[in-house]
This record gives structure tokens, C-alpha cells and sequence, in this order.
């Protein structure tokens, strides 16, 4: 993977860099030893690597500001950091680049449950967000399967959605507004509390922006009321096509589950081993929830399992309690780890239309056996959310380069049947030369004009999803 070759100028003047940023900061929230920089060389797509000059760990806007106008001063390229999740390489760091890391932004700043919002600084936690509001009844929807660990920056920056997205959204669709920093210090407020916003949506521009366009440090984030009930049912099938079919049919019904969640034999198994789920043995599962009064549970999952009985499942089992449900989430919730016990694998996340999905599928096997990897498929089916986990043997010379061109590949088809290139882990390093596959020249000239808008020196993030060529023209401008 190449990355923009480091400026000498500004690597020559690390130690004056440290000295004015340790000028704005505390000391032990300027990381600069080449040891401790380690730890920021990457995040959940570890196949690529690179040390940062320095990792700053800010704890208020205000030292977010200050930090990004000594940056823009000095022309150091600045890497936004939540906690380092991304499977994109969206917080990938460049050999002369500042990593702003919000670690430390982790506050509940205001709760309005009257309204049904929470104010909360950027770098707390996903399901703490949903932990500081339950006790009154109340949850934060977006949930993706990072949600332990994954900071709400980082969701905002890829629009994160969660297998709860079919019903509630993704993170677009729950967040209200954001205080923003820009890279020259600027501080910003998009959007807010109240209902809609006059003038230009800023925000959708925003979310989902990968941070290039500023640094998001608190987000208004809208929270629901928990439903009364929910209860899944689990859908085994003899075939990966069968499956997707049925959920195709779910989906015409009319019926909206909460979640429809797949998995394939492969993950089944291994999951299953990993967790104690107490999986059936099958070649493809669908987990589907819904919500609602006892009244609306039954009549949807009467709906649900009469579709399903169409496709001749192999074993059918509806939850009837609260342990029950938790087991049949268990090993969905488990497969990504549970993979990673067993191989290095490369996580895609390419979106489909529904209709697609048997096509898809039966396609993904037929690459699979031509490039010789397994595939393991486990994701969001209500919505099409893709997440094939290509496994390989990162010890193995050429390996890699072979995962690529067939995560490639599958992505290509995404975009074929009507999908696009990603869904929720955003663009990245890992796709930013796919993009001129689902973009027309003229659609990428647009969008690098609103980050023109931005950040006219390309400083923030600017080695991430455009492709290379097209960045290092910008920032020679």
C-alpha cells in the first residue's frame, strides 16, 4: 500500500514541533519517543503500518483548537484519531503526520430526556453512551459490533451503523449536530439540539467525512425510549443463496424487523466454537429480531416464519426468553474475534441492494474458490450491508497482495449490482483506488472541492479516500 512520501523539512523539525505543542499541552499528552508512537501506527487493519512524528492526546476543545493551529501554522499533516477501530485504515497515520487521538474526551456534557438528545464530548464510547441514559429507559440506536470499544468520533467520521440499523439507521440518522474544529483552530458549531437547521446540511456533509474536513469533539446525539420487548428467531438454511432469498422476501413483506443479521458455515462454526451459541449444523443462519409490544412481537414473528417455511429451513428456533435471545446473539456478536483466532483476515464492507443478495453470494464462493481463500460472510442482511471476512496467512509472501485482489474484486461487484464500495467502516487506505470504480472523474472533482472548502492546505486526513494521485496534486497546489 503506498502512502505519501514523508516531508524531510518537517521531520527535521520534530523536536521543535514537540516543543510547541508540549507548549499547549501537558507534557504526558504529547507522545513523540519512537517507542511509544508504536502504539499508534495503525488501527484495526493491521496489514499496514506506519509510526506517526507525534500522537497528541487532547483534553478539552479548546486544546483540540490549539493543537490544530500550531499544526496549520507549521504545515503538519494532522490524522484524527477515536479509539482505532477503523478496518479501513481511516486513522492510518503518514511518517510525518500528527495523530490527534480524543481519548480523553469522554464526557456526558447535557442530557435532555424530555427532548431526547445527549450532548457528549467525542471520544467516549458507543455503548457508554447507551450506559449513561438506560436507566431512565432510553438508548443510543447506532450499534455497531465495535460498540464496546468504538468512539463516537470515529462513528460520526464513518457513519457507523450496527445491526440494529435496519429499523433505527445509522449514525446520520441519530445525530443532531456536532461542535467541529477546524484546521486552522476555528472552532464550529453544525446543527444542534433542536430539529432542523437553516441554510446548507453541513452535517451529512460531516458524517461520514472520515475526518478530513475537522475534528469533531462533542456530538448531539438523539436517544429513544427502550421498546418494551424484543425476541429473535434463528433461520437455518442448507444454502448461502436460500437464505439470502429469504430475506429478500422478509423485506417485500412489508414487515420491519429490528435486525436481520447472516452468517455462513464458516462463521457459524467458528463462532460457535468460540462462544457456546449451541449453533445448528447448517451452511448459512439469519438471526431476526423484532420489537414492540408482546401483541406486535407475535403477529411480525407469525409473519417472519411463515416466509421462512417457504425456503425450507433446517431448523427454526424462536426465542422464548431473555437467556435465549442472548445465546442466539452470542455468537454473532463473537464472530469477528472468533475468526481472528484462527487466521488473519481482511474485513470488507461493501453495501448490496437486498435483491442482490443470492447473486452476491453465490458469486463471492465461486471467487473465492478461483483465488483459493476461504470467505467467511457475516453481516447485515435487512439492509445489505456486506462483511466477508477474506482469511489469509499474513506470514505467507504474497498472500496479502492476493487478499487485496480478491477483496478488490468483490467489491467491484458490490458496485455492479447497484451497491457501493463501502457501508459503515468508510473508505480509508484500504479502498481509496477503488473509488474511480464506483465515481466518474467528475464526481471525485466535486468532492475534492469541498474539502478544498475545508481545509485548503490538505492537511487533515488527506492521505485517505481519494486516490493518491489526487491528493498529492492537491497539496502540491
Amino acid at each position: 500500500m503506498d502512502m505519501p512520501n514523508p516531508s524531510k523539512f518537517v521531520l527535521d523539525k520534530k523536536a521543535h514541533i514537540v516543543s510547541r505543542l508540549q507548549s499547549v499541552l501537558p507534557t504526558d499528552a504529547v507522545i513523540h519517543e519512537e517507542q511509544e508512537t508504536r502504539a499508534y501506527e495503525c488501527d484495526a487493519l493491521t496489514a499496514y503500518k506506519c509510526p506517526p512524528m507525534v500522537a497528541v492526546l487532547p483534553s478539552t476543545t479548546d486544546e483540540v483548537s490549539a493543537v490544530l493551529k500550531i499544526c496549520h501554522e507549521e504545515g503538519v499533516p494532522v490524522v484524527p484519531r477515536g479509539s482505532g477501530t477503523s478496518l479501513a485504515g481511516g486513522a492510518m497515520p503518514t511518517a510525518d503526520c500528527v495523530i490527534l487521538g480524543v481519548a480523553k474526551l469522554t464526557e456526558v456534557l447535557e442530557t435532555d430526556y424530555e427532548n431526547r438528545f445527549i450532548r457528549v464530548q467525542s471520544g467516549r464510547t458507543n455503548l457508554s453512551v447507551t450506559g449513561a441514559v438506560e436507566e431512565n429507559d432510553f438508548f443510543y440506536a447506532p450499534d455497531p459490533s465495535s460498540q464496546l470499544a468504538c468512539a463516537i468520533a470515529g462513528n460520526v467520521g464513518m457513519n457507523s451503523g450496527g445491526a440494529h440499523c435496519l429499523k433505527y439507521g445509522v449514525t446520520t440518522n441519530n445525530l443532531l449536530g456536532v461542535t467541529m474544529v477546524m484546521m486552522d483552530g476555528e472552532i464550529v458549531e453544525i446543527g444542534g439540539a433542536h430539529l432542523d437547521s437553516a441554510g446548507l446540511d453541513l452535517l451529512g456533509v460531516v458524517c461520514g467525512s472520515e475526518g478530513q474536513l475537522g475534528v469533531v469533539t462533542e456530538a448531539t446525539l438523539r436517544i429513544l425510549h427502550k421498546p418494551v420487548d424484543a425476541r429473535p428467531v434463528l433461520i437455518a438454511f442448507d444454502e448461502n443463496e436460500v437464505a439470502g432469498a429469504c430475506v429478500a422476501d422478509i423485506i417485500k413483506s412489508g414487515v420491519l424487523p429490528v435486525a436481520i443479521e447472516f452468517m455462513d458455515r464458516l462463521c457459524i462454526e467458528t463462532s460457535d466454537k468460540f462462544s457456546g451459541a449451541g449453533y445448528p449444523d447448517a451452511n448459512a443462519l439469519l438471526i431476526v429480531e423484532v420489537e414492540g409490544s408482546e401483541v406486535e412481537i407475535e403477529e411480525q414473528l407469525t409473519k417472519i416464519i411463515a416466509i421462512a417455511k417457504k425456503h425450507n429451513p433446517v431448523e427454526l428456533r424462536e426465542s422464548k426468553s431473555a437467556e435465549e435471545s442472548a445465546k442466539i446473539w452470542l455468537g454473532r456478536k463473537s464472530a469477528f474475534g472468533a475468526i481472528g483466532q484462527i487466521s488473519d483476515y481482511m474485513c470488507l464492507d461493501g453495501t448490496i441492494p437486498v435483491s442482490a443478495l443470492p447473486h452476491v453470494l453465490k458469486r463471492i464462493g465461486e471467487m473465492s474458490d478461483e483465488y483459493g481463500l476461504r470467505v467467511g460472510n457475516v453481516f447485515h442482511a435487512g439492509d445489505g450491508n456486506m462483511h466477508p471476512l477474506i482469511l489469509f496467512d499474513a506470514n505467507k509472501e504474497g498472500d496479502l497482495e492476493l487478499c487485496e485482489a480478491l477483496g478488490a474484486d468483490i467489491l467491484k461487484l458490490c458496485v455492479e449490482v447497484g451497491g457501493c464500495l463501502t457501508g459503515e467502516h468508510g473508505v480509508g487506505v484500504e479502498k481509496r483506488d477503488l473509488m474511480l470504480h464506483q465515481y466518474t472523474s467528475a464526481d471525485i472533482e466535486a468532492q475534492l472541492r469541498i474539502k478544498d472548502v475545508f481545509d485548503p492546505k490538505w492537511l487533515l486526513n488527506a492521505a485517505k479516500v481519494f486516490p493518491l494521485a489526487s491528493t498529492e496534486s492537491r497539496r502540491a497546489q
